[in-house]
């Protein structure tokens, strides 16, 4: 399997995306270059066997529960026009995880944002892993916080 380099990746889509949306930092790079490498490989936009789109794999589910329960509070509307800027009009947003990298980033990243624990240090490998599979893998997924999983972590630190 081969995908995109993960450097570029970071760059080019990540640090932009999130900038754009007033949620950037080190921090968050590295956390959501690490998350698309553990979901995806950085391969796959979308789930063998399920239905999570994108390289960062997110549920319908959940990205239709951000748009319904999160974006619409009113004192989120510059982040919520924000993300609505990354999001082209075609196709609908959801099918858009697949194939438009800066919004799939920026929906994943608001994913982090909703829970109530602050970002890991930009360098903490483990604690990134951990946060990955407390909050956007979940209990129910089948990833782990285990030493692979804290590898790719770490592989995107250093990206």
């Amino acid at each position: 399997m081969s995908g995109l380099c993960l450097a570029q990746l970071k760059r080019g889509i990540i640090a932009p995306a999130l900038a754009h949306i007033g949620l950037g930092g080190d921090a968050a790079v590295n956390l959501l270059a690490g998350t698309a490498l553990v979901e995806s490989g950085l391969a796959y936009t979308r789930q063998i066997h399920g239905p999570a789109l994108g390289l960062w794999q997110m549920e319908p589910a959940t990205h239709d529960d951000i748009w319904a329960t999160f974006l619409p509070d009113v004192r989120l509307s510059l982040l919520r026009g924000a993300v609505l800027d990354l999001a082209a009009h075609w196709p609908a947003r959801l099918a858009q995880l697949a194939g438009n990298l800066p919004y799939a980033c920026a929906m994943a990243r608001l994913k982090y944002y909703r829970a109530p624990e602050p970002l890991p240090a930009a360098t903490d490998a483990a604690a990134m892993c951990r946060m990955w599979k407390g909050t956007y893998n979940s209990n129910l997924g089948a990833g782990a916080a285990d030493a692979r999983h804290v590898a790719l972590f770490q592989q995107a630190i250093g990206a």
